[in-house]
């Protein structure tokens, strides 16, 4: 029989001091349990709030042309796919969406992925390896950081959108390939990449570009066709991630390429290769959402409003709102436990809006995330504001 001495041996404890250590550092996180759709207005245990933490951008994500397409979907192609997308888990649904993304993307080919963490997995993991060198900006998604340290080729990180350093560090490299990866629209940050200066070092230096666009894709350039229409910018060494939870409003990603990366990622990626494919309903439903996208510059050029009415809403507070012209508006308080009390704070107010800490982003910048759709409305972004406003007087 243990005595209390040895209690420190017990299963787990090393465990339970992490976690406590964490909640000491205001990192603990919580979950929200949403009773209602997405939408801006969301329902937490029986209370409506005003909500800015979502990704869905365009305000798809219970649009009824989504919902008919899911049940329409699910009666002619059933529920799961039942297996992989190499085995017999490829339905017709799938097939035509990988023709349509390229179609819409002006590439020649596509190709499913379950999330944009597989597909960026997927891609970095089947064209880099031992002998391989991959350049990555600082603040890149994780998902990509993973990816690479999983590849096992040499990962060189150059501080965020410092291409003077990426220069550097491509000229010194005598890897057999190169791989750049970056975020187009950087996550908790919200700025775009210079992509035109970015492809041209990729050029010089003869290094394949993967491009993160989950945060730009449905929501930049023409028709919504993300980043790459932005700058106007196509080549054939840029391989293109984007995902389809966020403005598209439904769930999985893509990776649209040439013909040639297509195929090494059927052949060789893992996380393509060795999970059930989605359900092709969802395909089903992602083709009108495709439809929306194309169609909804109206969509964008509100957000483009709400945008410029939320700068105009902060400029008062104390606190840095990060330079954007994203619907991803950062607003760094610096401290963990500030951050957590202001967002508490909102939330008593009937507001969400997500505290971020490390290590999401760097120490000493956490930060209130606000993201805005095109379903939110004028009053809504003048609420958060005043709201803001209260708590900043308040906590004077």
């Amino acid at each position: 029989m243990l005595n209390d001495s040895d209690s420190i041996h017990q299963p787990g404890e090393d465990l339970r001091e992490y976690l406590r250590s964490r909640e000491n550092r205001s990192l603990y996180r919580y979950r929200l349990t949403l009773e209602s759709p997405q939408a801006p207005r969301v329902t937490v245990s029986g209370r409506e709030y005003l909500a800015f933490c979502s990704n869905d951008y365009l305000g798809l994500a219970n649009h009824p042309e989504l919902i008919a397409a899911v049940c329409e979907g699910a009666r002619q192609y059933g529920v799961g796919a039942g297996a992989s997308h190499l085995v017999s888990g490829h339905s017709r649904a799938h097939h035509l969406l990988e023709e349509a993304l390229a179609s819409f993307l002006r590439y020649p080919r596509a190709l499913l992925f379950s999330t944009g963490y597989m597909a960026n997995t997927g891609v970095v993991t089947a064209l880099s390896g031992r002998g391989d060198a991959i350049f990555a900006d600082k603040l890149n998604h994780a998902s990509l950081n993973d990816a690479a340290l999983l590849s096992h080729a040499r990962l060189s990180r150059y501080p965020h959108l410092d291409l003077a350093v990426l220069e550097r560090q491509l000229a010194a490299s005598r890897a057999r390939r190169k791989l750049v990866v970056s975020d187009a629209v950087f996550s908790m940050d919200g700025d775009i990449v210079p992509l035109p200066s970015l492809l041209e070092l990729c050029e010089r230096y003869n290094a394949w570009l993967l491009l993160d666009d989950a945060h730009g894709f449905g929501v930049l350039g023409d028709q919504g066709r993300g980043s790459l229409a932005h700058f106007n910018i196509s080549s054939p060494r840029i391989i293109y991630m984007g995902t389809l939870g966020k403005a598209a409003g439904v769930f999985g990603a893509f990776v649209a390429a040439q013909e040639k990366i297509i195929e090494m990622l059927i052949q060789c990626a893992r996380s393509y290769i060795y999970t059930t494919a989605t359900p092709p309903f969802l395909s089903h439903a992602l083709l009108k959402s495709l439809e929306l996208i194309a169609g909804g510059a109206w969509r964008r050029e509100k957000l483009a409003r709400l945008t410029k009415l939320l700068k105009q809403e902060c400029r008062s507070l104390p606190w840095k709102l990060l330079p954007s012209d994203t619907p991803i508006q950062p607003l760094v308080m610096g401290e963990n436990a500030k951050v957590l009390r202001v967002s508490e704070a909102l939330r008593q107010k009937g507001i969400l809006v997500t505290a971020i800490r490390p290590p999401t982003v760097p120490e000493g910048t956490a930060r209130l995330r606000i993201t805005l759709s095109s379903s939110h409305d004028t009053e809504d972004v003048m609420e958060l504001g005043a709201a803001l406003r209260e708590i900043d007087r308040d906590m004077e």
